[in-house]
């Protein structure tokens, strides 16, 4: 079964209760998807967990704000969809299921692929008016000057990366399709 992300992004965006170009909407999916990619191809991390990540990570948010459970929820959903709309061996995605399920609770962990995770979501903080600080970012990769600088400058400007509508199908406007 091949990973189809825009069917997998739609199927997300069914249910999804924020506005699509909100805060943790598509257009950051697309930013964290493409972060993931560049970081992976430096850190060996399983590229189909980074792309699944991207899209779920934040898919079963209730609010822009504080929302300490979005993560597990978000890996609860990954789990209802393996085998329908994907499928990955086991170990694959149990890293999957992590990597969501602690995005915001967790500051490290030893797998360099939930790092690389992390890190492409860490990387578009600047989405909400914050500079990504090496401190807090796990591979070498992202905590180089001219990995955040890139990220953070379209993170800033809230660039909607080309994939949101050329792959995906979307185009936002007024917060929904």
């Amino acid at each position: 079964m091949t990973i189809h992300i825009p069917l997998i992004v739609r199927a997300v965006l069914e249910e999804y209760e924020l506005p699509w170009d909100g805060d943790h909407g598509v257009a950051h999916w697309a930013r964290v998807y493409e972060n993931g990619l560049r970081l992976a191809a430096e850190t060996g991390a399983i590229v189909d967990v980074v792309r699944l990540f991207a899209v779920l990570h934040d898919c079963r948010r209730i609010n822009e704000g504080t929302d300490p459970d979005h993560g597990p929820r978000a890996a609860e959903i990954a789990r209802t969809l393996r085998g329908r709309l994907f499928e990955l061996p086991d170990h694959e995605f149990e890293l999957l299921h992590r990597a969501c399920a602690g995005h915001t609770h967790e500051r490290t962990h030893p797998d360099v692929t939930i790092r690389t995770c992390w890190d492409a979501d860490r990387l578009d903080l600047g989405r909400v008016g914050l500079i990504p600080h090496p401190k807090y970012l796990g591979t070498e990769a992202a905590r180089r000057p001219e990995t955040i600088k890139w990220a953070d400058g379209r993170a800033s400007f809230r660039v909607v990366p080309k994939l949101v509508s050329e792959e995906w199908g979307i185009e936002l406007r007024d917060g929904r399709e």
